[in-house]
């Protein structure tokens, strides 16, 4: 019995239709401009600012409250030791993309402007800040990451005089607090075009276990024997910047741009000089040729998108979650996802179940070939998490709660998770098992993803203690993580059936021999019930609140429990004792209540789910409710399926994707779903 684990039967009494539409290219390209693809916010306020990112899966580049400058940036994949828990943490890079600008000698301060506008372009990721300064100059400074140039930044500048003006234009590398060591260069090269002018720095990382580096490089209209000249100024040990000047006359519009790359030595054996290279490289492309190969590339990942017609504010909110998981993950890379993507330093940049059961789904229904890296990430740390079992004590592989660079259990000490959250393991086995039923791999299940079935499946056989009414798992922190070392937690055991379940189903495929213990354990692991029938979530749960949902997660993603009634009365109880956790537990009733029949209550519960998260300016997505820590695309992730999977009815199955009949909320005239699987097939529910 499984829903998303491959569901082999249908949802309750609901059939399942099939409905592949090629629908024309015309049809999701047409509102590329409009109000639904854009993020604004006009004379944001600095203390209450949480900004927006715009990444490309390596790069993460935060926004600031200020006109020419960004908060920070993330490099995906760079870990090291430093801040509190003694484990490994995410590092900010150089910050190689912030300008210094003056006019007529005086430095362009937020102080200084008028008329401040950012926007985030969701379809073309790019983020742009414009603004007047007095009765000088109209300015406009706009950020990307380059999609088809994982290490690789854009920073492009217009500037419009309003009377006659001379700028003073400077590309700033400065170094975040946690480097060491930093070196600072500048040098000359020639090319074809003329000189190239390339700022750059190097660093260690706080233990000094990786390299880091920076480089930058001006990118000129003119001829080469027009350009202007360019100055190198060092400031101070962390910060150097390279400078030019020149004048303009009333009317006149200069533009300028600095290509930039940053890289460590946990992606490159010689950091230093590789940030060099690759941003050479970058600048002996023109801008237009850049910008084009960046927007070609995300106008493929926009062929995989939901629409919602009738609804544009709803519309925009899913384009933002969109938007944010294209951008926080790449093909190819091998990284996984952090709750909070690249958006910052949230939960240390670690990888947890998050990532496997939340925002996985999602990549792996609308781009399967990205979703494959977060399956990559884990069948490469096999190893270590077979030594995690072996130290406790168990067979097979237990995945670490907290997974950084090394595969090995990164949580801190002071959290019960480390030792006691396993069902993450079943999540990795389930996630593995649904790129299967998507891909249809044959060869890739047999020689990369058995492994692991076979080896998580032996660690739950170790891990159940039998006793006279069948197998229980003991001694667990449950989802429900206020739920600390508890016996048979709903959710774990569950997860540990499918997870069997799948491994058998797996071996059957590839012709091996299941071992028998693994079906005996899956049809006896015990799932407790109140006296009325309601699922009881551990052995000593008496009806208190509850951080998240658990034993609604048996229903979907599971499909555990399929019978209409037991999921009713399952959702009546346990949704009033949902306390303010983390947005994904109304995404799931919401979806629940969509496949039951009450598309109404299910929108309630949708938005629920995320619109007391949102944060100014740009709404981006906070873990809780008044909480402040964003961008949360765990939660993004949740809301997604609940569109997906709920309203739009898209159901994993061992047969491939198919879609289960639903019923849209009467304010949406249609739900399109496009490039979904393999076959980047469309599916339609429409309520005309």
């Amino acid at each position: 019995m499984r829903t998303t684990s491959c569901m082999r039967k249908n949802f309750g009494l609901l059939a399942a239709i099939l409905l592949s539409i090629n629908l024309p290219h015309a049809l999701y390209a047409q509102s590329e401009n409009s109000w639904i693809w854009q993020l604004q916010a006009d004379h944001p306020d600095p203390s209450h600012y949480y900004g927006v990112t715009v990444a490309n899966g390596i790069l993460g580049i935060v926004s600031a409250p200020d006109p020419l400058s960004v908060k920070e940036i993330v490099l995906n994949g760079a870990y090291d030791q430093y801040g509190r828990g003694r484990v490994s943490n995410l590092l900010k890079t150089f910050s190689f993309a912030n300008v210094d600008l003056t006019i007529n000698g005086q430095q362009v301060t937020p102080q200084q402007i008028s008329h401040f506008h950012q926007t985030l372009d969701m379809y073309r990721a790019v983020f742009t800040s414009s603004f007047d300064v007095g009765n000088l100059a109209h300015v406009t400074c706009s950020w990307r990451a380059l999609r088809q140039l994982p290490y690789n930044m854009l920073v492009t500048v217009d500037i419009q005089a309003k009377q006659p003006i001379t700028i003073s234009a400077a590309s700033v590398i400065e170094a975040p607090d946690m480097l060491r060591n930093v070196q600072q260069f500048y040098e000359d090269i020639a090319s074809p075009h003329g000189p190239l002018h390339v700022l750059f720095s190097t660093a260690s990382s706080p233990t000094g276990k990786l390299s880091v580096a920076a480089a930058t490089c001006f990118l000129f209209d003119e001829a080469r024997d027009q350009q202007p000249r360019v100055t190198h100024e060092m400031w101070d040990n962390n910060r150097h910047l390279m400078r030019f000047s020149q004048s303009l006359q009333a009317g006149e519009t200069y533009t300028f741009s600095i290509a930039g790359a940053t890289i460590s030595s946990a992606q490159s054996a010689d950091p230093a000089n590789d940030a060099e290279r690759l941003t050479i490289f970058e600048a002996l492309q023109t801008r237009k040729e850049l910008i084009d190969a960046h927007n070609n590339a995300w106008q493929q990942l926009w062929q995989s998108d939901i629409q919602i017609e009738g609804d544009d504010t709803t519309q925009r909110d899913i384009h933002s979650m969109l938007y944010h998981l294209y951008s926080f993950v790449r093909e190819g890379s091998g990284y996984s996802l952090s709750p909070m993507g690249l958006s910052g330093l949230g939960y240390n940049g670690h990888v947890f179940w998050d990532a496997d059961l939340w925002m996985y789904p999602v990549l792996l229904q609308l781009h399967p070939e990205i979703a494959r890296s977060l399956i990559e990430y884990r069948i490469h740390r096999l190893p270590q998490a077979i030594a995690n079992a072996y130290a406790h004590g168990y067979q097979g592989a237990m995945y670490p709660w907290e997974s950084a660079a090394s595969g090995e259990e990164e949580t801190p000490v002071w959290a019960l998770s480390g030792p006691f959250e396993h069902h993450i393991t079943a999540c990795v086995a389930i996630a593995i098992w649904q790129y299967f039923c998507v891909t249809h791999d044959t060869a890739w299940l047999r020689n990369e993803a058995y492994p692991v079935l076979e080896a998580t499946a032996n660690f739950w056989v170790s891990r159940v203690q039998k006793a006279a009414d069948g197998y229980h798992i003991r001694n667990v922190v449950a989802a429900d993580e206020w739920a600390e070392n508890v016996d048979d937690d709903a959710f774990t055991n569950g997860a540990a059936i499918e997870n069997l379940r799948d491994a058998i189903r797996a071996a059957q495929i590839i012709g091996a021999e299941p071992d028998p213990h693994w079906q005996k354990v899956a049809d006896h692991i015990v799932i407790l019930h109140f006296p009325d029938g309601v699922i009881r979530e551990h052995a000593t749960y008496q009806g208190e609140q509850i951080k998240q949902a658990d034993v609604n997660l048996l229903a979907y993603p599971l499909g555990l429990i399929r019978d209409t009634l037991q999921i009713r009365k399952d959702l009546a109880y346990y949704e009033p004792r949902i306390g303010q956790g983390p947005a994904m537990s109304y995404a799931m009733l919401g979806l629940l209540y969509e496949r039951l029949g009450y598309p109404e209550k299910a929108y309630a519960l949708f938005k629920r789910g995320y619109v007391p998260n949102e944060l100014p300016p740009f709404g981006v997505l906070a873990e809780t409710a008044g909480g402040t820590n964003p961008y949360f695309a765990t939660g993004a992730g949740g809301i997604l399926q609940c569109v997906l999977n709920g309203f739009g009815g898209l159901q994993i199955t061992e047969n491939g994707i198919i879609q289960l009949k639903t019923r849209l909320p009467a304010r949406w005239k249609s739900l399109t779903i496009t490039g979904v699987g393999m076959g980047k097939k469309n599916f339609i529910v429409s309520n005309k």
